[in-house]
């Protein structure tokens, strides 16, 4: 079974979240938060248990709850996020991740990591180089899960915020990417399905055990996300999270998804 912890949004975010990419452009606080209700409803869908912290006013960011921390099996690492704005995140999660992980480890100066660039396939930890990732964090991060039988490998990701934002994987085989933000070199041996030209955000989906949780923002790309997941047999969930878009977010943000179990590495 997999745990999620995720945040209520702030209201905060409307005109204050960072932006990288992308121009500011008006939000709706009153439609954050039944979208967000449905991404919750989405995840209970999907069989997990969704733990929701409280909103954070003070931290327009802190519903993204993935940058905050890379949670494994064995460990959980607190990342340390590239912009000063979020650095107190990771601190705003611990309690939370005590409960499911003995082992808690952190990023520290001057390594930059946010959770958002970390993409696990199998053993192997796949991390975006990015404004908000830096090598030394990447390094930090590959000392952190050797131990425990990760691999990690750097990707340089030119064109988004974060890897997850220009790729993210269907299954262990397969790589949903949009190819002129990401180096898919280091994804050699993968299937590659492209997103929509005209859909290049549309690269984020949400893995939920055998569930696929998939952006209904981008028709054409999740037409082909769930012919994939049909002949794979794996479900699929369309969320709208038009509103978190605007800040530069996909599905994956705002959640941390792990396996149940206090496990002690």
């Amino acid at each position: 079974m997999s745990t999620v912890i995720v945040r209520h949004p702030a209201a905060s975010l409307a005109t204050a979240c960072e932006l990288t990419f992308m121009a500011r452009a008006r939000i709706e606080v009153d439609i954050l938060q039944p979208q967000h209700a449905a991404y919750r409803a989405a995840l209970t869908e999907a069989g997990a248990e969704v733990i929701a912290l409280d909103a954070m006013e003070s931290l327009p960011d802190s519903v993204f709850v993935e940058d905050a921390a890379v949670v494994l099996d064995e460990i959980a690492i607190l990342t340390r996020p590239g912009t000063p704005s979020r650095e107190p995140e990771p601190d705003a999660v611990v309690a939370a991740l005590a409960m499911h992980r003995r082992d808690i480890a952190r990023i520290v100066a001057p390594g930059t990591l946010e959770g958002g660039d970390v993409l696990r396939v199998g053993r192997t930890l796949y991390v975006g180089l990015t404004t908000r990732t830096n090598r030394t964090g990447i390094e930090q991060l590959a000392a952190l899960v050797q131990p425990h039988g990760y691999t990690v490998v750097a990707v340089d990701t030119p064109g988004s915020l974060h890897l997850k934002t220009a790729c993210t994987a269907l299954d262990d085989k397969t790589l949903l990417a949009n190819p002129a933000w990401v180096d898919l070199a280091p994804f050699a041996g993968f299937r590659i399905l492209a997103v929509d030209p005209d859909e290049p955000f549309a690269a984020n989906v949400l893995p939920v055990g055998d569930t696929r949780i998939v952006n209904a923002a981008f028709p054409r790309t999740r037409d082909l996300v769930e012919t994939h997941c049909a002949m794979a047999g794996l479900p699929t969930i369309a969320v709208d999270i038009g509103e978190f878009g605007k800040a530069e977010a996909g599905l994956t943000c705002m959640s941390l998804v792990f396996r149940s179990g206090n496990r002690s590495g």
